[in-house]
């Protein structure tokens, strides 16, 4: 999975890139699917201290996933954000798995053997 991270004004530091990056691959064991995603990070201008944002976007064969978070500290926001994306992917799966299961039923009739039984079925 390719995992691109983005900042808005500021230089990322390594420490930084390896927590968002594996917050994301652990987001992969919940879906086989997921080609890539893109991680922007912002600061805001407010006097509030929660004001890291961390926009997660998962890319996923059908469609895509985005999460937005602001918090305190990127790391927190990256895993709320995850977190949320986790959820989502759950929800995807599920849908999925509900849809296979509908498509796939097959009703069965019986077999009609002899003709008086294909005779009545005819007249009612």
């Amino acid at each position: 999975m390719q995992i691109n991270i983005n900042s808005v004004h500021f230089k990322v530091d390594k420490q930084l890139e390896d927590f968002i990056t594996d917050r994301i691959q652990k987001v992969g064991k919940y879906h086989d699917n997921i080609i890539g995603s893109d991680v922007v990070l912002k600061l805001e201008n407010t006097d509030k201290p929660e004001n890291k944002i961390a926009e997660i976007r998962l890319k996923i064969r059908g469609n895509d996933l985005i999460s937005s978070k602001q918090c305190k500290t990127f790391e927190e926001a990256t895993d709320s954000a995850v977190e949320a994306l986790r959820r989502q992917l759950k929800k995807v799966k599920t849908k999925q798995k509900s849809k296979k299961i509908n498509t796939g039923k097959i009703n069965h009739t019986e077999p009609i053997e002899d003709d008086e039984n294909m005779e009545s079925l005819l007249e009612e």
